[in-house]
């Protein structure tokens, strides 16, 4: 078997050293996961015992992923990426993966990983500034209808309209009638790209309270990730509660049967990315599509807040 047969299981431990040496320049977050009840394989995961793991914050496992074990899960779902990718523009199809969640959740990094072998020229990546004076002016989802897909092309949002759900709502940046009228319009405006033909995906990263602020420490000394750190970041702690509430009030409002919230509990952000990564390859009956490679989501890590009644 060639060594470059992605199910030729020597050659992945063979790569475990460079694996290991990519985690590193990579910097992946070194600190131990905080508010872990670990899952035992004697626990079923009944959707009791989902709900208890996605309502309380707790994470289900004691340690990360090991790099070696990521990188190799990862290689596999790439190669369905780019077969995915390659049916889009065989097809003609059209898709849109929103990534909204809390600052520091993990949303571009994600991305990151799902862009990073497929063509930019079918698939591009949409992280809009804040608008300026003219879009202010404009209907409310009109900036984001312009980056829309045509036939052929995967359109990932960092970011979406539901800017307006969580920090414009948060820190006052919309009116009352404003942020109304949006979680009105929302599912209607959903609707229609679902009606056009457009397959729409809505990944929200979960993380916990301690996950985040150590991962805003960490953007405070790496100074590769300075860059990423603004006022509005710290202002998340404080304001924690708040978002939790915009965010509760999202899933009730805007969870549709035909565009339901994915929630995604992201403190191990390698677990999260491949539990993305499957999601998304498990929804089109793609030419070529290996179901083994892909395996099956993990229902402690990922969920539907359709499948979860408190949200």
């Amino acid at each position: 078997m060639p060594a470059n047969d992605p199910n030729n299981e020597q050659a992945f431990y063979e790569l475990d050293s460079i694996f290991d040496q990519l985690a590193i320049e990579d910097f992946e977050p070194q600190h131990p996961l905080a508010r872990v009840r670990e899952h035992t394989s004697a626990e079923v995961p009944s959707q009791a015992l989902i709900q208890q793991y996605f309502e309380s914050g707790d994470y289900p496992y004691k340690e990360r992923m090991t790099p070696s074990v990521y990188y190799r899960q990862k290689h596999r779902l790439q190669i369905e990426l780019v077969k995915l990718q390659n049916w889009v523009k065989d097809e003609g199809r059209r898709i849109v993966v929103v990534f909204e969640g809390r600052d520091a959740a993990g949303k571009g990094s994600t991305i990151k990983r799902f862009m990073e072998y497929l063509n930019p020229r079918v698939a591009r990546v949409v992280a809009l500034t804040v608008p300026t004076e003219r879009e202010q002016g404009q209907w409310y989802f009109q900036r984001y209808i312009n980056h829309l897909p045509t036939r052929g092309e995967i359109v990932f949002y960092d970011r979406s309209w539901y800017n307006r759900a969580g920090v414009e709502r948060v820190m006052g940046f919309c009116t009352p009638e404003e942020y109304e009228t949006f979680i009105l319009q929302a599912p209607e405006f959903e609707r229609m790209l679902i009606d056009s033909g457009i397959a729409l995906i809505k990944f929200y990263l979960s993380i916990n309270r301690e996950e985040q602020q150590a991962r805003f420490h960490e953007r405070e000394t790496n100074p590769l990730k300075t860059w990423k750190l603004s006022p509005m970041d710290l202002e998340a702690q404080n304001r924690w509660n708040d978002y939790t509430e915009a965010k509760e009030a999202s899933f009730k409002r805007t969870s549709t049967v035909d565009a339901p919230w994915i929630i995604v509990k992201g403190e191990d952000k390698m677990r999260a990315r491949l539990e993305c990564m499957r999601y998304v390859l498990s929804q089109f009956g793609y030419e070529g599509r290996d179901d083994a490679a892909i395996g099956v989501n993990d229902p402690l890590l990922i969920a539907s807040a359709e499948d979860l009644p408190a949200f």
